[in-house]
Parts: C-alpha cells; sequence; structure tokens
C-alpha cells in the first residue's frame, strides 16, 4: 500500500472512530454530564490515530528486523494512562457528602478509548458492537436510577 493511500486508510479509521465516540459522548451529552460529544470523539479518534501511527512506524523504521523490540501492548497503556488523567477530571465529590459524580462519564471515556484502540486495529465490527453495548448500558442505567430517583421523592413526600 502507498504512503498516501495508508494515510487515507488511517484517516478513515480515526473518522470512524471520533463518530462512534461521538455517539457514546451524545449521550453523555444528553445526560448534561461534563465531558460530551467533542471529548468522547477526540479521545475514540486519538485512540485509533495512536494505534494505527505504531503499527506505521513499527513497520517502517529502518531499525525493523535489527534490535527493535515492539510492543503493541504499550501504545495501549500509554493511551489508558492518558484517558485516565482524563476521566479523573470528570470524577466530583460533592462537598462534605459521600456521593461522587462523574465516575460513569469517566468509565464512558475510558471505553471510547478502547472502542478507537479496537478500530484502529482494524477490528469494525467488534468497535461498532461494544458502542452499542455502551450505549445500552448508559440509557439503561439511566432509567433505572430515574425510577429510583422518583421512588425515593415519592417515599419523601408521604413522610
Amino acid at each position: 500500500m502507498t504512503g498516501i493511500s495508508l494515510q487515507l486508510m488511517i484517516l478513515g479509521y480515526v473518522l470512524v472512530a471520533a463518530l462512534l465516540g461521538a455517539l457514546i459522548g451524545f449521550e453523555r451529552e444528553m445526560s448534561d454530564k461534563p465531558a460530551g460529544i467533542r471529548t468522547h470523539a477526540l479521545v475514540g479518534g486519538a485512540a485509533a490515530l495512536l494505534v494505527a501511527l505504531g503499527e506505521v512506524l513499527v513497520n517502517t523504521t529502518p531499525l525493523r528486523g535489527n534490535n527493535l523490540n515492539a510492543d503493541p501492548v504499550r501504545i495501549v497503556e500509554a493511551i489508558v494512562a492518558g484517558v485516565s488523567f482524563l476521566g479523573a477530571g470528570t470524577i466530583l465529590r460533592r462537598g462534605g457528602q459521600m456521593e461522587v459524580e462523574g465516575l460513569t462519564t469517566a468509565a464512558s471515556l475510558l471505553f471510547a478509548a478502547v472502542i478507537g484502540i479496537s478500530v484502529g486495529a482494524h477490528r469494525l465490527i467488534l468497535a461498532a458492537g461494544a458502542t452499542v453495548l455502551v450505549l445500552i448500558i448508559l440509557r439503561s442505567g439511566a432509567w433505572v436510577g430515574q425510577r429510583r430517583d422518583s421512588q425515593k421523592s415519592a417515599a419523601n413526600q408521604e413522610e
């Protein structure tokens, strides 16, 4: 594959990963959470690009075959470490209360990164299926939370 066609293919993968991440971000944004469409799209796209570039660098470096140690797990570790910092920024503790907010958004950012890694590794069906799974989990979790809150409100009004 030529340099330009390879770059266009990688760009296509980045686009797919960004779109899948954006779907997750859309759900987070509709739930009025701190990280939305742009953040999730950027995380997914960046992860796909990092994985694809890692593959390109290993296959095109002049040292290939000599002493180059290529470990794709290191790229995944770096992505997870970077996204962990983003996720930590979305987690908040309310005052002196023991309530914590943002854990689900942090987890969805991590999942967007893993979806991007899947796309970068050319596993598009896996990435699309995982995106659907995340959306089902987020929506069903929101529905359960709303039911729980409405039951608590009803119980408080009866007291």
